[in-house]
């Protein structure tokens, strides 16, 4: 995994911006601290910064092929998982090869295929091609937007880069948060709308989609979506299918020429992937896979059951590891840890985030990265197979709105009245929901139930899976530890999209399917395991200790979000421990706490990153 930046000018000798394209390069210095270079021509600058997973030596970036009396140049972050097929096929092509890195096969099946590339390629990435020739760039992101890619077009120049900051760098880029980044912010946050950020004319590429930009300006185009179609294979053919997918898909990912690990919670997600990773390391001679697990000083004396946290990890963690080719090591984070690391976690993502479910991931990852530079995870098999409590929950579906966010009234009442009379939330929020529903493609032979759980399952997979994939490519890249998520491969979502809702949740529990599927090589225990959210802490002292932290910005007249906010309704949540905010802010783990931890990654943001607000 690495980070990647650029610009495009036609109008100006780009040699004197050398120190732009190094400045900016440099802010990615935590995504790719391995190595660093730049490509530097009249109209074109490209910087990347790498971090080393595949071939040392052969996959420096930025990669130039000079082809046709010209140059192909890529800068490339992500892991093409298919580079073996691709290869094969360049090869019967004619295409010869220096090293044995993804970078050069990528950039090799570019020039074979043009565009038509992002057709052929099974991986998470976001990358840029300059053209020579042609003097156009070509980009694109993978399928689901694991891999982050942020564009403007400002003064004449086209400027790309994997995360905000690094844009940020070119000279003169405002900082403006409207009335929309606002909506965003308070309404919608901390997910956010595909395509936008929360500042005003700095986009991101939307997954699925490639970009070609020229002296004709940006042309965007969609590549790939889930298509609806009817589910034709019976119930024993569908767990076939299913459990070779997730096989090959685990196998795939465990491809790594550095250190690699998985993630394991003893949930069911966490211990199919170590499963399946600990066969593969046994199978080829390899040592045990090593397994990491989270969790928090004092959690054992302050657990409290609810419907979303159903039961803590250890005993889980242990039955697995004693069922599997793996070493388990536990890391401990404790509250202060926590808090502190906010600020860290929320100018990773250049915005606030999840608040302490970003900052526990955030100091996990640092913990992990001493000994390790790779990690599997399992994030995205509830969105894809049917996992969270929403998809059961009658007050959920019945919200006629995002069901991990149906406090808008309370959300409305956070804003300062003056500026809530200019912002109504509902209404933007009910156009983003309805904008979204209108994509869903329901078919005539669809019972009543799958339809509608493909319309929750879209809004899923498009809003609350980018959230969360967000935040494991910032909280890990910020560290510079690689995560891949298995569950997100394009060809499982495909499949499991069309299987019936009353195959997919067999038995009428969550990822039914996927509990029969793992039945006789998962102990019992994990298998009918209720599901588990990443964890979180219960210690008192972290409540707190953001509530202390909310508390001294509310009584600062200097801290800039003051003027944005309620007093009145900040101070009740602050009286009552959160609970005046009667549901949760955010998904399953945001309540409480975590709105008053986000509010303050708030006023972090606007301090450090002092954008100008337009109302």
């Amino acid at each position: 995994m690495c980070g990647i930046v650029g610009f495009i000018n036609y109008k100006k000798d780009l040699f004197q911006y050398k120190s732009v394209i190094e400045n900016m390069n440099e802010k990615l210095s935590n995504r790719g601290p391995d190595e660093s270079d730049i490509y530097l021509r009249n109209h074109v600058a490209l910087g990347h910064k790498r971090l080393i997973v595949i071939d040392p030596d052969g996959g420096k970036q930025p990669m130039i092929e000079k082809y046709s009396f010209g140059e192909y140049v890529i800068v490339y972050n992500g892991q093409i998982y298919n580079t073996k097929e691709l290869r094969e096929t360049l090869v019967e092509n004619n295409f010869n090869f220096q090293g044995h890195c993804d970078t050069e096969v990528l950039l090799k099946s570019y020039i074979h295929y043009g565009k038509d590339v992002v057709k052929h390629l099974n991986g998470i990435y976001s990358f840029a091609i300059w053209n020579s020739n042609t003097q156009e760039l070509f980009l694109a992101r993978d399928h689901f937007g694991v891999k982050p890619l942020f564009y403007t077009i400002f003064d004449d120049s086209f400027i790309f880069a994997s995360e905000l900051k690094a844009i940020f760098e070119y000279p003169g880029i405002p900082k403006i948060l409207n009335k929309q980044g606002l909506a965003e912010l308070f309404g919608i946050g901390p997910a956010h709308t595909a395509g936008f950020t929360i500042y005003k004319n700095i986009y991101e590429l939307k997954p699925a989609y490639f970009a070609v930009y020229n002296k004709s300006g940006l042309h965007t185009e969609r590549y790939w979506k889930l298509a609806s179609k009817p589910h034709t294979d019976d119930f024993d053919i569908t767990c076939q299918k299913l459990h070779y997918l997730l096989k090959d898909t685990i196998s795939r990912q465990l491809v790594s020429d550095v250190p690699l690990c998985t993630f394991l919670s003893g949930g069911l997600d966490s211990s199919i992937i170590t499963k399946f990773a600990g066969e593969y390391r046994k199978q080829n001679e390899l040592s045990p896979i090593h397994t990491y697990s989270v969790d928090y000083v004092d959690n054992d004396k302050n657990f409290v059951k609810s419907d979303f946290q159903p039961n803590s990890d250890n005993y889980y963690i242990n039955l697995m590891t004693d069922n599997s080719y793996s070493v388990n090591q536990k890391v401990m984070l404790d509250t202060p840890e926590l808090a502190n690391a906010l600020e860290e976690a929320m100018i990773a993502r250049d915005m606030p985030g999840m608040a302490d479910v970003d900052s526990s991931l955030f100091l996990f990852c640092k913990s992990v990265k001493k000994e390790q530079t790779v990690t599997l995870m399992g994030e995205c098999a509830d969105e894809i197979f049917g996992g969270y409590p929403w998809f059961f929950r009658a007050d959920a579906l019945n919200s006629g709105t995002f069901p991990w966010s149906i406090a808008i009234n309370e959300r409305q009442k956070l804003l300062n009245p003056s500026i809530g009379e200019e912002l109504p939330l509902r209404d933007y929020i009910d156009f983003r929901y309805n904008e979204s529903l209108k994509n869903v493609e329901i078919l005539d032979c669809d019972s009543d139930e799958t339809a509608e759980k493909r319309k929750i399952s879209y809004l899923t997979i498009n809003w609350f899976m980018q959230t969360l994939l967000e935040r494991c490519d910032r909280m890990g890249m910020a560290n510079g530890l690689e995560i891949r998520v298995p569950f997100c491969d394009y060809r499982l979502a495909e499949y499991m999209w069309n299987v019936p809702w009353e195959m997919k949740a067999l038995n009428g529990r969550e990822k039914g399917l996927l509990r029969y599927i793992c039945r006789d090589f998962l102990p019992k225990e994990i298998v009918s395991r209720k599901k588990s959210p990443y964890p979180k802490t219960h210690n008192p002292t972290y409540l707190k200790a953001v509530k202390s932290m909310l508390l001294d910005i509310i009584k600062n007249p200097n801290a800039p979000i003051n003027s944005l906010l309620n007093r009145k309704y900040i101070l009740e949540i602050l009286e009552t421990d959160g609970k005046a905010f009667s549901r949760p802010w955010f998904g399953q783990l945001m309540t409480g706490p975590q709105l008053m931890a986000y509010l303050c990654q708030v006023n972090m943001w606007l301090e450090k990153y002092q954008p100008k607000i337009e109302l």
